[in-house]
């Protein structure tokens, strides 16, 4: 089964306690949780959070080394495999959406190696003629130009490397087969208040918790602010207030506004998905009521890879 929905909706709690229902293990779809030294940005669960449930696809490399949604897929099937093996239900619980399709829909992805000579030269031709790389994917991949925003130069590149180095287009990769599992799909969601309300105290708290100081480690260690890792929610606006750029006060409201348009663009991506069922955690005993609604839909019910 999976919980998905936008940042700071609670689906961690979710999960949990539906875990504790049924007997399940967390498949965590999360494409920052992956990375190791970084906790508080990443809202990663504490001990106590996780009560006793076992939490995977969490801290698996270090914030300079390459991970990729191919890599995590292929990750996930081993888990969810050895999970199942256990007698237990995998609960796949997070909010990176390409992540969770990559599984509930198998994705296929062309095999093509991260080139960073490559990436170098096309990121150089980006600096010294802006907008070139968006023209050269729209003529030569228009399906993957559709997909990926403008703005993203992180995933533009990606799609061009992987058409120099394989010659096939990355939107090749994108088709899916059958469904690999016996899924069934919640998403949680709530009115446009009560969650920027949750995403303003989840930031303050992180704050409190010591978010500068986890920034601040990271490039103590060497970590390089231009790494993908380094551009998560909380890392790159944070990083201006450490070298005197901004304030504590404008860092804390500019991780805020773009908290909030991210979890904006979770529900553009999770919503044209007809299979999800959708619960209002956002309104009195939500989340209970959540909880009951998906356990009593999940418990008793195979849940397997098919053969």
């Amino acid at each position: 089964m999976a919980i998905v929905g936008p940042t700071a909706v609670g689906k961690t709690q979710v999960a949990v306690d539906v875990a504790l229902r049924i007997g399940g293990e967390i498949l965590t779809a999360d494409s920052m949780q992956v990375y190791r030294l970084m906790d508080i940005g990443t809202a990663k669960p504490t001990m106590e959070q996780k009560k006793g449930i076992p939490h995977h696809l969490i801290d698996l490399v270090y914030p300079d080394q390459p991970f990729s949604v191919a890599f995590y897929q292929a990750l996930a099937r081993r888990t969810i495999a050895e999970v199942l093996d256990r007698g237990h239900t995998p609960v796949l619980a997070g909010g990176t959406g390409l992540y969770v399709k990559s599984l509930v829909d198998s994705y296929y992805f062309v095999p093509a190696d991260p080139d960073p000579e490559l990436r170098a030269d096309l990121q150089q031709r980006e600096r010294g003629e802006p907008g070139s790389l968006r023209a050269w994917l729209e003529r030569v991949d228009p399906k993957a130009a559709a997909k990926i925003h403008p703005n993203d130069l992180r995933r533009t590149v990606r799609a061009l490397e992987v058409l120099i180095q394989t010659g096939s287009p990355i939107s090749q990769s994108w088709g899916y087969s059958a469904l690999p599992y016996d899924v069934v799909m919640f998403g949680l969601g709530a009115d446009r208040d009560w969650l920027y309300s949750r995403i303003d105290r989840r930031v303050r708290q992180q704050v409190e918790d010591g978010l500068a100081g986890e920034v601040a480690m990271l490039l103590d260690r060497g970590y390089d602010e231009r790494l993908p890792a380094m551009q998560g929610l909380g890392y790159k606006e944070m990083i201006p207030h450490l070298r005197g750029l901004c304030s504590l006060d404008e860092a804390v409201a500019e991780i805020a506004t773009n908290t909030r348009r991210f979890a904006k663009r979770q529900f553009t991506w999770f919503r044209p998905d007809s299979r999800i069922i959708w619960l209002d955690v956002g309104k009195s005993k939500g989340r209970e009521a959540a909880v009951e609604e998906i356990a009593r839909s999940v418990e008793g019910r195979a849940v397997k890879l098919d053969e």
